[in-house]
């Protein structure tokens, strides 16, 4: 899909308006292009209901965390960064696409802000979540999940979800610019999220880790934002948690979201 500038129109090539305008067309670009394309929708929609229900049923009669009295509502959140990060991979896998495709060629001949490639990729991507992070609490609420901290912790929580999702999709952003094709930046993203998702408190209480793994799991940013997540959603004190949180996010976003911006634009000054 291209964008066109209406004959004798008048283009603004500056200000945080234009900015803005520039990353809603990507954004519409590129939701437009998942609900066109039937296989983007159903991956987007069955792969996190797969998850909710065969990590549920698979683990919850073997699995009983303290503090719990159903494996699902500890489950879930964890699940949300899973669904979320495997999700984020597809960010990088655009951008190589679009960079082997030819796609940012064009996107380099219209008079819009080069950083609105990758914000409009990612803000499609956070909408994408957001239908996400719906979908499986719907289907975790028919099979037993309840938020317990109210409406407010549920809604902050959805926040900070989405937030996890926005940091891992400029993380794979720049891995996708780096490798520049799209089955590599799939592959690589998979093989970055996997190996922290599973050493951390995801499905599992860190108690039951062996010693030495433990003392990663334990500053794992993938155990810090889950751990955030289910107080929010269990209930109990989550001022620590969440800004410990907020402060890996706020890292790892200060760190790539430059690093992607830069490399994007040294790749297509190429």
């Amino acid at each position: 899909m291209t964008m066109s500038i209406p004959p004798g129109s008048a283009v603004r090539t500056s200000g945080h308006g234009w900015l803005v305008a520039n990353i809603a067309t990507v954004t519409g670009r590129n939701l437009r292009r998942l609900v066109r394309i039937p296989t983007l929708v159903a991956f987007a929609t069955v792969q996190p209901v797969l998850f909710v229900l065969l990590f549920t049923y698979a683990w919850g009669g073997a699995i009983h965390p303290p503090g719990v009295s159903r494996y699902i509502d500890y489950a879930l959140p964890g699940i949300w960064v899973l669904a979320i990060a495997f999700g984020a991979s597809q960010t990088g896998v655009a951008l190589a696409d679009d960079l082997a495709t030819g796609m940012i060629d064009r996107f380099r001949a219209l008079p819009m802000a080069r950083s609105a490639v990758l914000a409009g990729r990612v803000a499609a991507d956070a909408v994408r979540n957001l239908f996400v992070l719906a979908l499986m609490t719907g289907v975790g609420h028919a099979i037993g999940f309840r938020f317990h901290a109210g409406p407010t912790a549920a809604l902050a929580a959805t926040g900070l979800a989405l937030a996890v999702g926005v940091a891992f999709s400029w993380i794979f952003a720049l891995l996708g610019l780096l490798v520049r094709d799209p089955e590599s930046a799939g592959i690589g993203g998979l093989l970055a999220a996997i190996p922290l998702i599973f050493t951390s408190s995801t499905f599992v209480p860190l108690s039951t880790f062996p010693g030495w793994l433990q003392a990663f799991a334990h500053i794992n940013p993938i155990t810090v934002t889950v751990d955030a997540l289910r107080v929010l959603c269990l209930g109990g004190s989550t001022s620590t948690y969440v800004w410990h949180a907020l402060i890996w996010i706020g890292g790892l976003v200060a760190v790539t979201v430059p690093a992607a911006v830069i490399r994007y634009r040294r790749t297509t000054a190429a």
